[in-house]
C-alpha cells in the first residue's frame, strides 16, 4: 500500500452504487488516457464528469488494483465527448444517446449553462418541445439541486453517510428543516443523537441557550444516564449534568425542565431522599415490571394431585446419589410451586444442582418448561450445564429486526408453564419486562444469579432491586460444596466477596505477578499471549487466553490494550488487508467479540465428513477472528470458535469490537479457560470489589493477575459500588399496598 496521493480522471462508467451510504465503485480514465478502478463514498459523480481523488492505491485478490478514495471533487466536463456521455449517463430524465449528441452540437460547452440557466432553450435543438425541454430541465435542476443540499450540509458538518440518510428524509427540504430545529434529527434519523445534532446546530450558528437546544439537552441526559445503566436521574443531578453538557446556566434548565415536566415529556416521581426525573417510557416499563411480577407471587404450584415435592425430592436424592443442602432443598421446593422465585449464590454453591433437579422433576410431572439466560454464550453455558436446549431471552420472545419487536407478547404468551432464567444479574428492565409480558397467566418464573455481580449492561438494576426489595421470595445460596471447595479461584472469589484478600501464592489455579510499570505489564501481557505461556496450561493463546481490564481507556484500558495487543500478535502485513472503522482498524487474523444480538446474520458450518450445516444468529459475546476482508465486495468473515463462519457488510462493523482484550463489565455471563487481569491503579470507583469478584469469577481454570498487590488490596477493600438510579425496588414495595 503506497502513501496518500492524488489522481484526476473522467468517469466511464459506475459498476456500483450503494443508495444508503453513497459507497462507489466507479471506471475512470485519467488524464493520461489509462482505465482503472476507484472505490469510495462518491455518491455525486457522475459518467462523463471529471472527478478530483484523494487516497491510496489498494490491491484487490480478485479485481487487482484499485484507488480507494477519501475525498471526491466533481468537475465538468472537459471534453464535447465527456459531456455527451455524462448527459447520456441515465442522470437526466428523457434524455439518451442520442438526444444527447443533438444537445452538444447545438449548444457545445455551453451546454450545462443552458440547462441550468435557459433550460427552455432546449427547444431549439431538432425533436425537442417545449413540454420535453421543461422535462430535461426540471430533471437537471433536481440533480443541481441535491448537489447543492449535499455541498450544503457539508457546511454543518454532516458526513456523505448521514447526507444521504436526510435526503432520503427531508428530500429537497433537507436544509430547510436543519435550519428550523437540528435537534428534530435525533427523533427522524437513526444513527443521530443530540452531539452530531448538536455539532450541526452549532455550526449552524445556533445559541447555546436557545430554547430548543436546552430540551433537547435534558432529553439526552436522560437517555446518556439510560446508557449508563440508570432508570431515572434525580432532579438536581438531572439539571447539573445537562447544564454541564449544554455549557449553560443553572436557571434556565431548570426553568426548561418545568416546562418539559408541566408538558408530560418528561415524569417526575417522589422516591425516597429525592425527586427522580424519568423519561416517561422507562417510567411505565419499570412499574409494569414492578405489578407483574407481585402478580406472579400470588400463583401457585399446578394442580397436580401426584405433587409431593418433599417426598420427590428424597427420591431424586437417593436416585442420584446426591444430598441437598438444606439451602438447595429449599430452592428446589419452591421452585416447583412459587409463582416467582429468586435463587442467588456466587461460584460452587450448587445452582447448577438445583437447575437440574427441577428440571427432572418437571419433566417427571410432565410440565413444560423453557430455558433462557440474556447473551448466547450465557444460554450456551446453561444449555451444556443441564443436558437440555437453552435460548437467548430474545430468541425465546421471538424478537424480530425487521418489525423491531417481540413475537411473543401480553398478545401471544410463551407455551411454557414454567421459564428458568439464568445469570439474571445480566438482565435489563426493557428485557424484564418483555420477558413478564409474554408469561400467560399461570405461568411461573424461576431466575437464577449472582446478584453481587456486577449489575446489567443495560437500564436498571433488576435482581438487585428484586432481592433487597422483600417483595420477592429469594433463596440465598452461601455454602461452597467440596468439589468447588478445592478450586482457588472459587475459594479466592469468595475470599473478595466477603472482603479479604485471595490467596496470592502456592496456588495451581490462581497466580500472581508483582510489576510496577505500566509498559512492563503490557510487554508481560504481549509475551503471554504470544505462546510464552507454558505456565498457565494454554494449548492456543489466543483462544484460551483472555485478558480482561477495569477500565476502557488508560494505558492500561481496553482500547491501549487492544491496539498494543494488536500491534504485537497480528501486526500489519503486505498481504493482509484491513478495514478502518472510527478509531479501530479490522485486520485478517484479528481476534473479535460480537457485541450485539444478531438473529438475522447467516452462518455456516462445515464439520469433516458431513454436509454443510447452515443457520442465523450471532450472539452478543460470541468470539472469533477474522478470517478474509474483500475490499471491493465491502465484506468481512468471521470464523467464531463454534465453527460457525458468518459474513458482515461494513455497514455492519458497529456489531464488532477487538476482542485481544475485554472490559469486565463486557466479560458477564462469559466464561474463559484463562483470565489475565493487569491490576496497578486507577479511579476509586471503578477499582472496587465487585469488579474484581466478577472478573475472578470469569475464569474456569486459572486467575493470573499482573500488577500491584496493593491495587487487589484496594479493590477487595473498597465495597462502594457506583450508585445506580433504578425504581424498580421502590415500586415493587408501593405495588404491593395497591394490590389487592
Amino acid at each position: 500500500m503506497l502513501g496518500r496521493m492524488e489522481l484526476t480522471g473522467t468517469v466511464k462508467a459506475i459498476i456500483y452504487r450503494s443508495e444508503d451510504t453513497g459507497f462507489t465503485v466507479l471506471e475512470l480514465t485519467n488524464e493520461a488516457g489509462e482505465d482503472m478502478t476507484a472505490i469510495g463514498e462518491m455518491p455525486l459523480a457522475g459518467v462523463g464528469e471529471r472527478v478530483e481523488l484523494t487516497g491510496q492505491w489498494t490491491e484487490h485478490k480478485t479485481y487487482g488494483r484499485q484507488f480507494r478514495a477519501e475525498t471526491c471533487k466533481t468537475l465538468a466536463p472537459a471534453t464535447l465527448t465527456a459531456l455527451k456521455n455524462y448527459l447520456a449517463s441515465g442522470l437526466i430524465k428523457g434524455v439518451g444517446e442520442s438526444t444527447a449528441q443533438a444537445i452538444v452540437q447545438t449548444f457545445g460547452m455551453e451546454t450545462l449553462d443552458v440547462l441550468e440557466k435557459e433550460p427552455a432553450r432546449l427547444a431549439e435543438v431538432p425533436g425537442i418541445g417545449q413540454i420535453r425541454a421543461q422535462t430535461i430541465g426540471a430533471s437537471y435542476g433536481a440533480q443541481l439541486g441535491l448537489r447543492d443540499i449535499m455541498l450544503g450540509l457539508q457546511k454543518y458538518g454532516v458526513t456523505i453517510g448521514q447526507a444521504m440518510k436526510l435526503y432520503k428524509i427531508y428530500g429537497e427540504l433537507c436544509l430547510a428543516k436543519i435550519e428550523e430545529n437540528p435537534y428534530r434529527l435525533i427523533d427522524d434519523v437513526e444513527g443521530i443523537g443530540f452531539k452530531t445534532a448538536d455539532a450541526i446546530a452549532r455550526n449552524g450558528g445556533v445559541e447555546p441557550d436557545a430554547p430548543y437546544r436546552l430540551r433537547a439537552g435534558l432529553k439526552y441526559t436522560l437517555q446518556w444516564a439510560r446508557q449508563e445503566g440508570h432508570t431515572y436521574l434525580p432532579r438536581e443531578k438531572l439539571v447539573e449534568v445537562a447544564a454541564g453538557l449544554l455549557q449553560a446556566e443553572i436557571a434556565p434548565v431548570e426553568r426548561t425542565l418545568t416546562e418539559l415536566l408541566l408538558e408530560g415529556q418528561l415524569i417526575q416521581e417522589q422516591l425516597p431522599g429525592e425527586d427522580g426525573i424519568f423519561l416517561p417510557g422507562m417510567f411505565r416499563t419499570e412499574q409494569d415490571c414492578a405489578l407483574r411480577l407481585l402478580r406472579l407471587q400470588g400463583q401457585s404450584a399446578l394442580d397436580n394431585p401426584f405433587f409431593q415435592p418433599k417426598a420427590q425430592i428424597a427420591r431424586l436424592e437417593q436416585q442420584l446419589d446426591i444430598t441437598l443442602a438444606p439451602a438447595q432443598r429449599q430452592a428446589v421446593e419452591l421452585a416447583l410451586k412459587a409463582g416467582a422465585l429468586v435463587i442467588t449464590g456466587g461460584p460452587g454453591t450448587g445452582k447448577t444442582t438445583i437447575l437440574r433437579f427441577v428440571i427432572t422433576l418437571l419433566e417427571e410431572m410432565g410440565t413444560e418448561y423453557a430455558l433462557c439466560a440474556p447473551t448466547g454464550r450465557a444460554a450456551k453455558r446453561m444449555g451444556e450445564a443441564t443436558g437440555r436446549d437453552a435460548s437467548t431471552i430474545h430468541r425465546l420472545l421471538e424478537y424480530s429486526y425487521g418489525e423491531g419487536g417481540f413475537g411473543r407478547n401480553a398478545e401471544n404468551t410463551l407455551l411454557a408453564d414454567v421459564v428458568i432464567v439464568d445469570e439474571m444479574s445480566m438482565v435489563d428492565v426493557p428485557l424484564m419486562a418483555a420477558l413478564l409480558r409474554a408469561l400467560a397467566p399461570g405461568t411461573r418464573l424461576i431466575m437464577v444469579g449472582d446478584s453481587d455481580q456486577l449489575p446489567s449492561v443495560g437500564p436498571g438494576n433488576v435482581l438487585r432491586d428484586m432481592v433487597d426489595s422483600g417483595q420477592i421470595p429469594v433463596v440465598r445460596l452461601t455454602e461452597i460444596f467440596r468439589q468447588s471447595g478445592r478450586s482457588a479461584i472459587v475459594t479466592n472469589a469468595h475470599r473478595i466477596n466477603e472482603g479479604q484478600m485471595p490467596i496470592l501464592e502456592g496456588l495451581e489455579d490462581f497466580g500472581f505477578e508483582p510489576m510496577e510499570e505500566q509498559e512492563a505489564v503490557i510487554r508481560r501481557l504481549i509475551a503471554l499471549n504470544s505462546g510464552k505461556a507454558a505456565k498457565l496450561g494454554a494449548q492456543e493463546p489466543l483462544q484460551d487466553i483472555q485478558v480482561l481490564a477495569p477500565m476502557k481507556k488508560g494505558p492500561l484500558g481496553v482500547y491501549n490494550l487492544n491496539k498494543r495487543l494488536q500491534e504485537a500478535l497480528n501486526p500489519p502485513a503486505h498481504k493482509k488487508k484491513e478495514r478502518k472503522y472510527g478509531d479501530v482498524v479490522f485486520r485478517e487474523g484479528d481476534k473479535v467479540m460480537q457485541i450485539k444480538n444478531d438473529y438475522r446474520l447467516a452462518w455456516t458450518r462445515s464439520l469433516p465428513h458431513q454436509p454443510p450445516e447452515m443457520g442465523e444468529g450471532v450472539y452478543n459475546g460470541d468470539l472469533g477472528t477474522i478470517m478474509s476482508i474483500d475490499l471491493y465486495e465491502q465484506t468481512l468473515e468471521v470464523l467464531f470458535d463454534d465453527g460457525r463462519s458468518a459474513v458482515y457488510s461494513f455497514s455492519m462493523l458497529e456489531e464488532l469490537e477487538l476482542a485481544y482484550c475485554i472490559s469486565i463489565h463486557k466479560s458477564q455471563g462469559s466464561e474463559f479457560p484463562i483470565v489475565l487481569l493487569p491490576l496497578l491503579g486507577g479511579p476509586p470507583m471503578l477499582l472496587n470489589r465487585n469488579l474484581l469478584y466478577t472478573a475472578v469469577t470469569r475464569a474456569r481454570h486459572m486467575v493470573y493477575i499482573l500488577g500491584r498487590q496493593s491495587c487487589v488490596q484496594q479493590m477487595v477493600r473498597n465495597n462502594q459500588v457506583k450508585r445506580r438510579y433504578s425504581g424498580l425496588a421502590r415500586f415493587l414495595c408501593r405495588q404491593k399496598e395497591l394490590l389487592p
